[in-house]
């Protein structure tokens, strides 16, 4: 129907009756009403983003600390903070409130304004903003404040000031092979809050330790901040000292790095030059949101057209060194112990990515434990549990194939009992002299 076929309509439903010409001025009038309203309120909400930081009395930031450390204290990894809502902090994976304290829709503004300053204006243009936080001299926070439906909303994760060791982590030995690469590709993965982050910070700085390298950074926004020891370390910020994650990439190309930290593989195009300074002679390390090594190599592969796949998926066999993937698990002590897959590669590896063979990646990885140091997440989770430091329960929850682990549960236990039976009848004759 055209625009004339529907102006005859209109006009026909007129004559008819059928429409009310004063119900369509009375609706246009309330929509041009209301438009001009947003548009007021609008412009309002537009001048209280201009304001004088000398102004501020900082009373909000005082409770900002007050909650903050807290959180610390109390061993958290996030602490919310929603106007008109409890103040939450994410502690042993759970969301707890810290007080009966509420946050008005102005104290969250007001906080707004005393964290951001002037970066305030740029909350309210976009809506939401990254940045970071200093507590103290031992703790820093990845922070973002937002809009939502009862007003500001903000987000602080934990970064210390001084970064875990391998050893602090409890790392297995093996990834300690990935400090000493002189080139390929080391992605961690996980969900967020699995510790992506503070892993490859501990990786970063064993090289920094023990080795002379130039290392470069490229986050959004940059978390663990490095001191200079053996190596050379520049760290680059998304926004502030780089446009992108991709464009900062191909510049550190010709910055004669030897290590290129990516904080986060985001797009195709990251990916791609991430695989050709892999294979053009540097070490680069970065980070999915995976779950396993298998999922890994399949959402890497399955970024690019179905026409470029082979050539990438010939690529990544050749470049790819190393996957960990982790989760946090529940600890019989209410904390959380990281359980992780650890892809390291080998020609067998190798030769399943190349050839479209993923299915049998993760037997290759559990028959690789004794050889090369690999282990799929279920026999991470039995050895969490050998140790004493997971439930059953927790073991099964999280197992990427319930029904095995079962079985190899149910034979570690049936074994161990019979350990305790034998020592129970053993006369345990003496030798004398």
């Amino acid at each position: 129907m055209t625009v004339v076929d529907i102006d005859q309509l209109v006009d026909q439903q007129l004559n008819n009756g059928n429409i009310d010409p004063r119900a369509s001025e009375k609706a246009a009038a309330t929509a041009q009403k209301s438009e001009d309203q947003n548009a007021v309120a609008s412009t309002n909400f537009k001048k209280e983003a201009h304001f004088e930081a000398n102004d501020l009395e900082y009373k909000m930031l005082k409770k900002l600390k007050f909650y903050l450390s807290g959180l610390v204290e109390h061993g958290g990894s996030d602490l919310h903070i929603k106007s008109s809502s409890l103040i939450r902090g994410r502690i042993n994976g759970e969301m707890v409130p810290l007080s009966n304290e509420k946050i008005s829709y102005s104290d969250g503004l007001q906080l707004a304004k005393e964290v951001l300053k002037s970066r305030f204006e740029e909350l309210v243009e976009n809506k939401s903003v990254d940045f970071n936080y200093k507590l103290n001299e031992k703790y820093r926070f990845r922070g973002n404040m937002f809009f939502q439906t009862d007003g500001v909303s903000a987000v602080f994760r934990v970064i210390p000031v001084e970064i875990p060791s391998m050893h602090d982590l409890k790392l297995p030995a093996s990834i300690e092979k990935f400090c000493h690469l002189k080139r390929g590709l080391v992605l961690v993965t996980g969900p967020t809050g699995s510790g992506k982050s503070t892993t490859l910070a501990s990786i970063i700085n064993q090289i920094n330790k023990d080795q002379r390298k130039h290392i470069i950074t490229i986050e959004d926004p940059v978390e663990f901040v490095y001191k200079d020891q053996s190596s050379l370390i520049n760290q680059r910020a998304i926004g502030s000292d780089a446009l992108n994650f991709s464009t900062a990439l191909r510049a550190a190309l010709r910055e004669d790095p030897d290590v290129i930290l990516v904080g986060e593989m985001r797009d195709m195009e990251t990916i791609e030059t991430a695989m050709h300074a892999a294979e053009t002679g540097h070490l680069v390390l970065s980070t999915l949101h995976t779950v396993d090594a298998k999922d890994t190599i399949n959402r890497i592969i399955g970024m690019f057209p179905g026409n470029e796949q082979n050539k990438i998926r010939m690529s990544l066999a050749a470049t790819l060194q190393g996957v960990l993937s982790q989760r946090l698990i529940k600890t019989v002590d209410n904390k959380r112990a990281a359980a992780i897959e650890i892809l390291i590669k080998n020609a067998r590896i190798e030769s399943l990515i190349s050839e479209s063979r993923d299915s049998e990646i993760t037997d290759a990885i559990e028959e690789g434990k004794d050889i090369y140091g690999t282990q799929s997440f279920d026999q991470a989770l039995l050895d969490l549990y050998k140790s004493g430091k997971i439930t059953v329960e927790d073991a099964l929850l999280n197992a990427s194939n319930a029904s095995d682990l079962q079985m190899k549960l149910t034979s570690h236990d049936s074994a161990a009992q019979g350990e305790v039976n034998l020592q129970d009848s053993m006369i345990d004759l003496k030798i004398t002299e």
